[in-house]
């Protein structure tokens, strides 16, 4: 009886939560240790079901680094590196754009499908739905940066009742192909939608100050101060550079988490604590 009344509890709880944001746009960013572990795969679905039955209209955009890897390496392909964003030549670009639009995007999309949700698999190439243009002078070989978002078929899709689930991969006006960061398209494609809330699921609990504590929320300015002390590196200084663009074009939060916790997703969105941290404008 005991365990039922907390049960019941958990739920009321989430009930303000819920009522907040039905009808509000989210986009998630899915990948790392969460995209590969099969019980982390299953957690993550469900809870984009779930999200989708409450109510909230849910866009999934999704990297895959760890898999290209494995079939770069299978192929003796070279991987590169540079300013954490991978060198993409036109005999790699072909296998990313295999492993995203033709393996990872269908797999993610039967999973959702199979779990109750409606979801539909789609890559930027799809409906002119991202259009890029090459990076840095092609630094980084077919690396895009994403110039103009279709926000016509992503509403069309919502409006509908349907998950997009977007392999980052786009175009230019003359057809070529383009590597898309998975981070970076997420903050695109939430900027243009105007989006409730962007997550992006890590491999890290968030950001964490000098002595691995979790910092649950930041601003711009606190932001600038952690890059200039050390604090934010690495890796995460594209994640939060993306998650910080959104929250100045519209977004009205946006929230990197720990894709390695179970049901990380409803623990941040739906509880007054929240488990990650919250970036707002």
């Amino acid at each position: 009886m005991q365990n039922s009344l907390q049960v019941a509890q958990v739920i009321i709880s989430a009930l303000p939560y819920i009522q907040k944001f039905r009808n509000k746009i989210f986009v998630v960013k899915y990948g790392g240790s969460a995209q590969i572990d099969d019980t982390l795969k299953n957690d993550f679905v469900r809870d984009i079901a779930l999200l989708q039955l409450v109510g909230c209209k849910v866009v999934v955009v999704h990297g895959g680094g760890k898999k290209i890897n494995s079939y770069l390496d299978r192929l003796h392909i070279k991987s590169e590196f540079v300013d954490g964003l991978r060198v993409t030549d036109k005999e790699a670009m072909e296998i990313v754009e295999m492993v995203l639009s033709g393996n990872i995007n269908k797999e993610i999309t039967a999973l959702l499908n199979k779990n109750g949700a409606r979801a539909i698999g789609v890559s930027g190439k799809d409906a002119n739905l991202l259009k890029a243009k090459i990076l840095n002078n092609g630094k980084y070989g077919f690396v895009g940066e994403i110039e103009r978002v279709n926000t016509y078929v992503l509403n069309g899709l919502l409006e509908n009742g349907l998950i997009p689930v977007v392999a980052p991969v786009a175009t230019d006006d003359e057809a070529n192909s383009y590597n898309i960061n998975a981070d970076l398209c997420a903050s695109k494609i939430a900027s243009a939608l105007k989006a409730e809330r962007v997550i992006f699921l890590t491999d890290t609990r968030g950001i964490l100050d000098k002595n691995g504590n979790l910092i649950s929320k930041l601003n711009e300015a606190h932001i600038t101060a952690l890059k200039e002390d050390g604090t934010i590196n690495g890796g995460m200084i594209p994640k939060v550079d993306a998650a910080l663009e959104c929250v100045k074009n519209g977004v009205a939060n946006a929230h990197i988490l720990d894709g390695r916790l179970p049901h990380s997703l409803l623990l941040e969105l739906f509880t007054d604590d929240g488990i990650g941290t919250m970036i707002k404008g």
